[in-house]
């Protein structure tokens, strides 16, 4: 144990680590914080120390965390090799999520069984695909395009009608954005993560059982997001893990990979049908499962680093968690924003902020203000020995927030109840 506190570099490509951060710097650990996007470099002011770049920074630093994808893996495995403690990915891992062609096969070539796909690279070529062989399919831009979450778009018509129609609106709005993508047989089922961490040769214990929200709005309906909010628990290896992620085991390790990593999985009576990988934290993932993690998450995130770290104790039961967001998000409007949500006061009725994490947020003069360009702005959690117990605490912290205009979805958890039963029943949730 060192007589200093440890110093920590985050290097960020849009100041999505903010939160965890925060959490380290609170802690008492030394912490840097380097944010690559100018329009989003206010992010996390007055909250954590900010550094103009992250490279002359590298020496200073007990450990190095990287957020993100899109290259970021190639500089953390470069960092690793050269001897420093690096939560991140590499080449390969980044590609698992960057390439889903990539992924596909991937999984394939480790004996998971895959929803049958096709990749194109011309929108006529797809509508004409969909009309020879009329189904429901699943639209799922591949590359940097994937990061614009609203244009996945899940066919519900067996002719494939729709999708076509959507196809068609895609090459007039989108054809010089979207460069790559996949018609994903659409399999219907329910939809379910399961991840854990990875500490370079193996995975940590236990696993994390998850159920994202994805639409904007309460149902599962509207444009599909990156995330509104998401129930988890802690669990050891299951059916689910010991058929998908385990079999990946041996390869992470030859990479050295060291941070969290999910596959998201349309489940049903008939098999486990792994969708697409997250070689990285989750956001806003990793700020619930910070709550549920019983360690400080520097000294969490250091033993991972260091690869001593195997096991960790976790809160019993359920953690449930929402984001809470204003105009333009879902969508890239900078004329909304600025008009309707930047610089805007986040007011707390209570002086009580427990289960608060912050987002795109700064602080200036004790207050918090709106910031960057996202409209994200905090996650809000809740914690119980069961899921109902978890909503409710969830659900009082977020009446104690006031924003102008502020959005959040009301039924974050409610499809843990019909989900779980379904996994259950077929048995994938059993532990090994």
């Amino acid at each position: 144990m060192t007589d200093r506190p440890r110093r920590f570099l985050f290097v960020s490509l849009d100041a999505l680590i903010t939160d965890i951060a925060w959490q380290v710097s609170r802690a008492g650990n030394d912490v840097r914080y380097y944010i690559g996007s100018e329009s989003e470099r206010q992010i996390g002011d007055g909250f954590v120390p900010k550094v103009d770049t992250w490279e002359d920074h590298v020496d200073w630093a007990d450990v190095i965390v990287f957020d993100d994808v899109l290259g970021q893996g190639e500089k953390a495995a470069a960092l690793r090799e050269a001897g420093k403690l690096v939560v991140g990915g590499t080449a390969y891992t980044d590609r698992l999520e960057d390439d889903r062609t990539f992924g596909q096969h991937e999984l394939r070539k480790h004996g998971i069984s895959i929803i049958p796909f096709e990749e194109f690279t011309s929108f006529d070529s797809a509508i004409e695909y969909v009309r020879a062989h009329p189904a429901a399919y699943v639209i799922k831009p591949s590359g940097e395009a994937q990061n614009i979450k609203r244009l996945l778009f899940v066919g519900q018509e067996d002719d494939g009608l729709d999708v076509i129609h959507v196809l068609q609106s895609y090459k007039a709005a989108y054809a010089d954005t979207v460069k790559v993508f996949q018609l994903q047989r659409r399999v219907r089922g329910v939809e379910v993560a399961v991840g854990a961490f990875f500490n370079g040769t193996d995975f940590m214990m236990p696993i994390n059982i998850n159920f994202e929200h994805k639409p904007l709005f309460p149902g599962n309906i509207g444009p599909a997001t990156g995330e509104m909010g998401t129930c988890m628990y802690w669990s050891g290896p299951n059916k689910l893990f010991t058929s998908t992620l385990a079999k990946l085991r041996d390869r992470l390790a030859e990479e050295k990979y060291v941070g969290y990593i999910d596959v998201n999985c349309i489940v049903n009576g008939h098999g486990i049908y792994p969708l697409e990988f997250t070689p990285r934290f989750g956001y806003p993932t990793i700020a619930i499962q910070s709550d549920g993690i019983r360690m400080p998450i520097g000294d969490f995130l250091y033993g991972m680093a260091k690869g001593d770290l195997r096991d960790f104790k976790t809160q019993p039961g359920f953690q449930v968690g929402l984001r809470i967001v204003v105009p333009p998000f879902p969508y890239n409007d900078p004329k909304v924003f600025e008009s309707n949500s930047k610089d805007r006061v986040i007011i707390f009725r209570k002086p009580m902020k427990d289960g608060i994490h912050i987002e795109d947020v700064r602080e200036v003069n004790g207050e918090w203000l709106i910031t960057g360009n996202s409209g994200v702005v905090l996650i809000v959690t809740g914690s119980g020995v069961s899921v109902r117990q978890a909503q409710a605490q969830l659900y009082q912290r977020v009446r104690n927030v006031l924003i102008p205009n502020m959005y959040y979805r009301t039924d974050i958890g409610d499809r843990w109840y019909e989900d779980h039963d379904k996994l259950h029943t077929w048995g994938y949730l059993r532990q090994a």
